[in-house]
């Protein structure tokens, strides 16, 4: 995923699995991945590390990707941190719902791949979102979707 800019992207999931496969995808030398194991912990991770992405599974731990997303945005609402890029990795399509309401700037279904990562990620840094099964939720939250 190589760019001019250092960047930095903090994952947060409890899965090993999960981390890896984006830490294969994105990683490179220009990208670093760091890794927190629960939402609980996010907060304090983009505070610490300024990260240029976040990338919230949606069961991470005690604390949800969606609540996590949420209590970002509201800490961004307050001036209390930086705006920050966010994607949710969802566990089925019928979570798309939920998505679309947790204010993420977009959002991969898994199973994932290392071309739709990558893809999602260059789109969402460049301040545009990504999202997969949006006809579902169309009328679940003014989202905006950007032709690939």
């Amino acid at each position: 995923m190589s760019t001019s800019t250092p960047q930095l992207i903090l994952v947060a999931t409890d899965a090993d699995e999960v981390f890896n496969g984006i830490d294969a995808a994105l990683a490179d030398s220009t990208t670093q991945v760091e890794r927190v194991g629960a939402g609980r912990e996010v907060l304090a991770a983009v505070r610490a590390l300024a990260p240029t992405l976040v990338i919230l599974d949606l069961q991470i731990g005690n604390m949800g990707g969606v609540a996590t997303c949420m209590g970002l945005r509201n800490e961004e609402s307050f001036g209390r941190i930086d705006p920050q890029n966010i994607l949710i990795l969802l566990d089925r399509q019928a979570d798309v719902f939920i998505a679309g309401r947790s204010g993420a700037d977009g959002w991969l279904v898994k199973p994932l791949n290392s071309l739709r990562v990558r893809k999602a990620v260059q789109q969402v840094l460049a301040g545009g979102t990504y999202t997969e099964g949006v006809e579902e939720a169309e009328e679940a939250a003014p989202v905006t979707v950007e032709a690939s």
